[in-house]
């Protein structure tokens, strides 16, 4: 996959059969797309072209906004890159950007930058000044410009339409297996290993602390979890805590530590990814370090049963 960080950078390829969003996740419903997508390059013997924004739009319109993503620019980036999209263009989203019309999106972008021969796009797709354009206005304007436009329908799973908002809602209300069968894999975070008290170590449970880098990547509901890691090429299982430590003295930040089974290297500041399979609990307030450390073990058995299977 070719990936260009704005116009600029991108040239004309032939028979473009192009998709336009936020992709955030890249959910059930978002690869939906990009099949469909594929399916129409092959017909078409063109190449796919997927035009997405960063930072996300609601980012920089909504300041104040406590929006958190499911995925990185980086994590975009390969999961559409595993899909088997040809060409990403990632164009970057400012406020001046935010005022072109609907008819300078599809005229100076689709249709000048990209060469748009047709263009797919999801079910209530909008663009352009205060998402004004619509599916009916690229009905209207795609013959000016001479592509055909198609339209996905909403993806629904038990009757419920697949979205991100859905996503983070399962997330953040710790429903992990929810948010797996919308987003058709196990949601992940990738962070820094840093230093932590080494509390866990003396107690026989020695933890990796991950620092995630990016203030807006969505932490899952704070809890115990079963976990796949993945360092250098290699998995491994273990159990995630999220959360304040309230046993140790109730931290004013949450923190995000794994202990990995079966694992006795050093980590620091090394970047690992760490897989949530399923949450087993929520974290507890224990009496004193003793009562944390057979609870530790409780949640070790559990977890090693839920990974087996």
């Amino acid at each position: 996959m070719k990936v260009y960080r704005g116009l600029e950078q991108y040239q004309k390829v032939k028979n473009a059969v192009v998709t336009t969003g936020t992709f955030d996740g890249v959910h059930l419903g978002h690869r939906t797309i990009i099949n469909q997508l594929k399916k129409i390059a092959d017909n078409y013997n063109g190449e796919t072209v997927v035009l997405t924004f960063h930072p996300h739009p609601r980012l920089v319109l909504q300041k104040n906004s406590n929006i958190k993503l499911l995925g990185t620019i980086n994590e975009r980036i390969k999961l559409l890159e595993e899909i088997g999209v040809d060409h990403l263009i990632i164009l970057p989203f400012t406020k001046e950007f935010s005022r072109i019309s609907s008819l300078e999106f599809v005229k100076d972008i689709l249709f000048n930058k990209i060469g748009t021969k047709k263009l797919v796009i999801g079910y209530d797709h909008h663009f352009g000044r205060n998402r004004e354009g619509s599916f009916e206005h690229l009905i209207e304007f795609g013959p000016l410009y001479g592509f055909d436009i198609e339209e996905i329908p909403a993806i629904n799973i038990k009757d419920v339409n697949i979205s991100s908002t859905k996503i983070r809602e399962a997330l953040e209300t710790g429903n992990i297996k929810k948010a797996k069968e919308y987003l058709g894999r196990n949601y992940s975070l990738s962070g820094i290993v840093v230093t932590g008290n080494q509390l866990g170590r003396s107690i026989g449970f020695p933890t990796a602390n991950i620092k995630i880098e990016e203030s807006y990547k969505l932490i899952p509901e704070i809890g115990v979890y079963a976990v796949n890691i993945f360092h250098e090429k290699r998995n491994y299982q273990g159990m995630l805590n999220i959360g304040f430590r309230p046993t140790i003295g109730n931290q004013l930040e949450i923190s995000i530590e794994v202990h990995i089974f079966d694992f006795n290297g050093n980590l620091y500041g090394q970047v690992i990814t760490v897989e949530f399979v399923n949450k087993i609990r929520d974290e507890r307030h224990f009496k004193d370090i003793e009562q944390l450390k057979k609870q530790l073990e409780i949640d070790f058995i559990e977890c090693q049963n839920i990974l087996r299977t």
